[in-house]
């Protein structure tokens, strides 16, 4: 049955095809044929069921005010942002390098394989960050530096700060941890800079993920990394580059590693493998992971404790950041996760010690919050905050203190977890310190599927919230940046692989 038509690539020449989307016996495809290499036929979604739940969780649209480039030919053919992209940018991403310590066959950037050096000036690498900040109707309030391996830079603290200076809310870098782990001072130094997160490629809890993905045995550099983050406050975000029979089997021990870290650790999202970088093509179907995939290994692995219900769209918590930003005033979320519904899903999720065996107990938030219920009561004092404006934000937090406590399922609640308190803190305050309290006893469970030229959907890259700055002005969506772009960008930018100063 078909779903819809969009825009595709060709996987062999990357040209822009037509494409329909369908669904058969309940998988969801995507088939284009190009002229010259022929006929395509990719998952897309390997269950219809979920594919369908999260479809009414459509975004809103904010397009760009200012955009940097014109529209020439079909999407994504210039890149830019232009002006039929419709989101904001959330997390803005500025490649800092090319040169890495490690040569990981799964790897977006090629990393060393490319032959040449591409490392943008300092001057360059503020010009992107005042890129990003200057956007319009919404600056971008949040950086990840990657690369390549970004501290592999000497000036990477440095950057940290400039990113600071621009105005940047949270800063993050993207990192195999290598560095971190060799360098004891260096979390310190980051965090003093103004990091607030290291982003770090996690893919299991044995030596074998490492092998297969990055080479060789790192994990006990990770957890060295890890550990140096914790002595100085700095927190962490695993991520787990997801490949099919490689480290599938292990999504329930990296969750329970992540929540015996906790101190430090406040989510894991996992990135199913994407086909743009050295990962052979030809295995694609084989090694394809979706984004159902990872919801159903999940309730396989934790015994159903966190079961596919449990997960939403980032798209869904639109009212929540909008309902924030009426509180302080403001005509509309001054940024939100809008991306496209089918782009990640993710839960917060409890653990709670039992007696007896000692086995851990693992509770989403969906086990004693209605959440789609809190969704619906936000949306209604969302009209009632636009229509009072400032005046009415009284009426609205006595409403909400009232009705609350109707959404949640005391009995179902994780012990010593006086949730209402915190979610009330959350939705009136909105700052950094209230969202601590209630992570700090939660762990995000996460999923980010990125596209590559196979499942490549222009809806989705529409959509896109996620977006590299580039030094020639533009701002590219991440998955057409990766797809498409990072090669033009990186030759154009190009200097001798002996001319690095930093």
């Amino acid at each position: 049955m078909k779903i819809k038509d969009t825009k595709s690539l060709c996987p062999e020449c990357g040209k822009p095809l037509d494409a329909e989307v369908y669904d058969e016996d309940g998988r969801i495809l995507i088939k284009k044929t190009c002229d010259e290499h022929g006929e395509f036929i990719n998952t897309y979604w390997s269950d219809d069921k979920l594919y369908n739940r999260v479809e009414k969780f459509i975004p809103t649209v904010t397009g760009v005010e200012n955009p940097s480039v014109e529209i020439i030919g079909p999407c994504p053919s210039n890149c830019g942002l232009c002006s039929k992209h419709e989101t904001s940018t959330v997390l803005g991403l500025i490649d800092v390098t090319n040169r890495c310590n490690l040569r990981c066959p799964v790897c977006f950037a090629n990393a060393a394989a490319a032959g040449y050096l591409y490392e943008p000036s300092q001057d360059e690498i503020r010009q992107m960050l005042k890129n990003l900040r200057n956007l319009k109707p919404h600056p971008c309030p949040a950086i990840q530096f990657a690369g390549g391996e970004p501290t592999v830079r000497k000036d990477i603290v440095e950057l940290v700060k400039m990113a600071k200076e621009e105005g940047f809310t949270h800063v993050q870098i993207a990192t195999n941890g290598l560095r971190l782990a060799k360098r004891e001072n260096l979390a310190g130094e980051l965090k003093a800079a103004g990091l607030n997160t290291v982003y770090l490629a996690f893919d299991g809890v044995t030596p074998e993920p490492y092998i297969n993905n990055r080479g060789r045995d790192l994990l006990p550099d990770k957890i060295q990394a890890i550990e140096n983050c914790r002595k100085v406050g700095l927190g962490v975000v695993l991520v787990p580059t997801l490949v099919k029979g490689v480290n599938d089997h292990q999504v329930g021990e990296i969750i329970k590693f992540a929540f015996d870290h906790s101190e430090n650790i406040y989510g894991v999202n996992f990135q199913p493998v994407s086909f743009a970088g050295r990962t052979p093509a030809d295995h694609v179907e084989e090694q394809r992971i979706t984004i159902p995939d990872f919801v159903d290994i999940i309730e396989k692995e934790t015994d159903g404790e966190v079961p596919t219900s449990a997960f939403y769209p980032p798209s869904f918590v639109e009212p929540i950041a909008e309902f924030i930003s009426l509180l302080d005033g403001e005509d509309s979320a001054k940024v939100t996760l809008n991306c496209h519904e089918h782009c990640g899903i993710a839960t917060y999720v409890f653990r709670e010690k039992t007696e007896g065996d000692g086995k851990d107990k693992l509770i989403p938030i969906t086990d004693f919050i209605d959440v789609e219920d809190l969704a619906d009561k936000l949306k209604e004092y969302n009209e009632k905050l636009k229509a009072g404006k400032f005046g009415s934000r009284k009426r609205v937090l006595a409403g909400l203190t009232a009705n609350l406590p109707k959404l949640i399922h005391t009995s179902r609640t994780p012990k010593d977890l006086d949730i209402t308190r915190i979610l009330l803190n959350v939705f009136a305050r909105g700052d950094y310190k209230a969202l601590g309290d209630f992570s700090k006893d939660s762990m995000l469970i996460s999923c980010m599927h990125f596209m590559d030229p196979f499942n490549f959907d222009e809806d989705r890259v529409k959509k896109c919230v996620i977006h590299y700055a580039t030094p020639d002005g533009r701002i590219i969506p991440f998955c057409t940046f990766n797809s498409m772009y990072r090669p033009e960008v990186e030759q154009e930018f190009q200097k001798p692989l002996n001319s690095k100063k930093n």
